[in-house]
C-alpha cells in the first residue's frame, strides 16, 4: 500500500483528521435518540462493556508496548517510561475527576462528583462522558505524533488502528448520553447535541498531544504510557462500573472481551 501521501502529512493534521473520525463516531451514537426512547440496559450493559474491552487492549498494544520498545531501543531502564507515565496519567485524572464537575448516568443529582456546582443535571451527564474522551482523544493524538520521530508504515498502522478502534467504542458512549437525556424529556434534536458534544473535547486532546510529542520526541514514551495510564483509570473508575449495574452482568463480559479481542486484532493486523 502507498503511504506516501501519510508521510507528507503533518503528524498534527494526521491527529486532527483522526480524531475528527472518533467525535463523528460519537454523533453518530448520540444519533440514536432519533431511532430511541430508551435503551434496553442488557444492549447498554453490552455496549460499556465493549468500550472497557477496547480501551484496555489499546492501552498495552498501542501505548504501553511501544513505550517500553522505544526506552529499550534509547537505553536506560525499558520501565521507567512506562511506569512513571502510566502513573501519572492516572493521577492526572484523579485529580480531573475530583475538580470537573459531573454525574453518572443513572445517579441522582446530589450524588454529581467533583467542585460543587450549580450547573443543570443534563450538563453535568454530559461532562461525565467529556471526560472519558480527554485521554482517548490524547491516546490517538500522541500516537500520531510519534510519526514525526519515527515513521514507518507499522507505526502508522498502529495509529490508525487505535483511531479505528477509539472511534468503536465511541458509538456507545454518544448513545449513552443522548437516550438517557431523551428519556427525562429533551427534545431529540437537544439530546443529539448534547450528546455528540461530549466528544468535542477529543480533536482538542488529539492535536494538544500531536504537538507535544512532536516538539519534544523524547517525552514520547512518557506520553504513550501516560495516555494508557489515563484510560485505564476511566475503564477502572466509570467504565466497569456502569457496564455492571443490573441484572445481565454477564453481557458486560462478554462485550469485554469481544471489545479487547477486536481492538487486539486491528493493532496486531494493522500496526
Amino acid at each position: 500500500m502507498d503511504w506516501e501521501w501519510a508521510r507528507e502529512t503533518s503528524p498534527i493534521l494526521l491527529a486532527l483528521l483522526a480524531t475528527l473520525f472518533t467525535w463523528g463516531v460519537t454523533a453518530l451514537g448520540a444519533a440514536m435518540v432519533f431511532l430511541f426512547k430508551e435503551l434496553n440496559r442488557r444492549l447498554l450493559n453490552t455496549m460499556l462493556g465493549f468500550a472497557a474491552g477496547v480501551m484496555v487492549a489499546a492501552s498495552y498494544w498501542s501505548l504501553l508496548a511501544p513505550a517500553i520498545e522505544m526506552a529499550r531501543r534509547h537505553g536506560g531502564p525499558a520501565w521507567l517510561p512506562a511506569v512513571a507515565g502510566f502513573l501519572a496519567g492516572g493521577a492526572f485524572l484523579l485529580l480531573i475527576d475530583h475538580l470537573l464537575p459531573h454525574l453518572h448516568m443513572g445517579l441522582e443529582r446530589g450524588r454529581a462528583e467533583g467542585l460543587r456546582t450549580s450547573w443543570q443535571r443534563s450538563t453535568l451527564l454530559v461532562l461525565a462522558i467529556t471526560l472519558h474522551n480527554i485521554p482517548e482523544g490524547l491516546a490517538v493524538g500522541v500516537a500520531f505524533g510519534s510519526l514525526a520521530g519515527q515513521w514507518t508504515p507499522g507505526a502508522l498502522g498502529g495509529a490508525l488502528a487505535l483511531a479505528l478502534g477509539i472511534g468503536l467504542q465511541n458509538f456507545p458512549e454518544g448513545a449513552a448520553v443522548a437516550v438517557p437525556l431523551r428519556r427525562e424529556g429533551f427534545s431529540r434534536r437537544k439530546a443529539f447535541t448534547y450528546g455528540q458534544l461530549s466528544g468535542v473535547v477529543e480533536p482538542l486532546a488529539g492535536v494538544a498531544g500531536a504537538a507535544l510529542v512532536v516538539q519534544a520526541q523524547p517525552l514520547l514514551p512518557y506520553a504513550l504510557a501516560f495516555a494508557a495510564g489515563a484510560m485505564i483509570y476511566v475503564v477502572v473508575e466509570e467504565l466497569i462500573p456502569e457496564a455492571q449495574r443490573g441484572d445481565e452482568t454477564d453481557l458486560s463480559t462478554v462485550g469485554a472481551m469481544l471489545g479487547f479481542a477486536l481492538m487486539m486484532l486491528l493493532d496486531v493486523a494493522l500496526g
